[in-house]
């Protein structure tokens, strides 16, 4: 019985040991001068452009992952936009103030 006992211990303490991973820890450092300049500040929107954005996000957001815009080129944006347009069911107004917003963010 103590075999037994002993046995199944050292099995549970072998896979406990392979199942967990240890993370090393990264030392964070304070971003320089110049740094922090060279990271790009987002372009303040439009109320037209916000609307489009708002659009984008929950009507785009109920099927699918949002892309990020840069993933496609505006020449690429203009098909899928029209295709999706009648699955969101979203009028002509709403579908290009989308693509005014996603066309603000090339």
């Amino acid at each position: 019985m103590k075999s037994r006992i002993l046995t199944l211990t050292a099995v549970v303490l072998l896979l406990a040991s392979c199942g967990t991973q240890k993370t090393a820890t990264v030392a964070t450092k304070e971003p320089t001068a110049t740094a922090v300049t060279e990271i790009a500040k987002p372009a303040a929107l439009t109320p037209e452009l916000a609307e489009g954005k708002n659009l984008y996000e929950n009507s785009c957001a109920r099927c699918h992952k949002l892309y990020d815009a840069k993933k496609f080129t505006q020449e690429e944006w203009k098909p899928i936009l029209t295709r999706m347009q009648k699955k969101a069911k979203l009028d002509d107004t709403q579908i290009a103030s989308i693509s005014n917003y996603i066309t603000s963010q090339l």
